[in-house]
C-alpha cells in the first residue's frame, strides 16, 4: 500500500489523470494500492446521476464531468479528499460491500475526534447531528453532511474517493444542491468547533484504515 500526500491544490483535471494512470497500473500488476490525500482549487464536480438543475451558480467555479457515481459536490481548500485505488477485485469484488467500508473508514476517523457520524438511509455520504440546530417540521434532529464518497471502478480496481470537510468555505456549497439533497445542510470538523487540522485528519486516516479495510486477498 502507498500512501501519497499533495501539497497544496492539485488541479482537478491532472489528478484524475494521474489516478486513472495509477488504478490502471494496480490493474496489471504494475503498481501497488494507493490512497492519494489532497485538496483542490474551489470547483463543482457533477457525478453521472447530477442533474442539470442541481447546479444553481454555473458560474462561480469551474464544473468538471466527473465519471463517478452521484451527483453534484463541491471541492476546495480545508477539504481533505482521499483518492482510493484499491484492487477491489482482491477484496472480494463486493463493490455494495467496499462502499460501506469506506463510509466505515470516514466513521473510524471521526470517531478520533469524538464526532458520531451516521448514515441515513436514501441520503449518500456521511452525516452528523445537529442539536444545536431547530429541529425539522417532523420533529427530527437536524443533521449536516460532513463527508462525500463517490466511486468508479475499471478492471476492479476503484479510482476517486471521498471528501471530508475539515475547514472549506461553506457558503461554497451553496451553488449546487450537494448530492441531490434538499432539506439538509453542510458542515465540517471546524464548523463543529473543533480545532482539527489537516494533519490530524490525514493520521486519523492512516490509523483506522487496516481496521476497516485489512488486506487484499492473497
Amino acid at each position: 500500500m502507498e500512501w501519497r500526500r499533495s501539497e497544496g491544490l492539485t488541479p482537478y483535471p491532472r489528478a484524475v489523470a494521474a489516478m486513472e494512470e495509477h488504478a490502471e497500473r494496480v490493474a496489471s500488476g504494475d503498481a501497488p494500492e494507493m490512497i492519494w490525500l489532497l485538496e483542490h482549487p474551489p470547483l463543482y464536480t457533477a457525478g453521472t446521476s447530477a442533474r442539470p438543475a442541481d447546479l444553481t451558480d454555473p458560474h462561480r467555479f469551474p464544473v468538471h464531468e466527473a465519471r463517478r457515481g452521484g451527483q453534484y459536490t463541491y471541492h476546495g481548500p480545508g477539504q481533505r479528499v482521499v483518492y482510493v485505488m484499491l484492487d477491489v477485485g482482491a477484496r472480494g469484488r463486493d463493490v455494495r460491500r467496499f462502499v460501506q467500508q469506506l463510509e466505515s473508514w470516514v466513521i473510524a476517523a471521526l470517531d478520533r475526534f469524538n464526532v458520531r457520524g451516521k448514515l441515513r438511509e436514501g441520503r449518500v455520504g456521511v452525516w452528523v447531528q445537529r442539536p444545536d440546530r431547530p429541529r425539522g417540521p417532523d420533529g427530527a434532529m437536524a443533521e449536516d453532511k460532513i463527508a462525500a464518497i463517490g466511486i468508479r471502478l475499471r478492471k476492479w480496481v476503484s479510482f476517486h474517493g471521498i471528501s471530508i470537510n475539515v475547514e472549506p468555505d461553506l457558503e461554497h456549497f451553496s451553488g449546487i444542491v450537494p448530492c441531490g439533497i434538499t432539506g439538509h445542510g453542510v458542515t465540517s470538523l471546524v464548523d463543529l468547533g473543533l480545532p482539527v487540522t489537516m494533519d490530524d485528519v490525514d493520521l486519523a486516516l492512516r490509523d483506522t484504515f487496516d481496521g476497516v479495510f485489512g488486506a487484499p486477498d492473497a
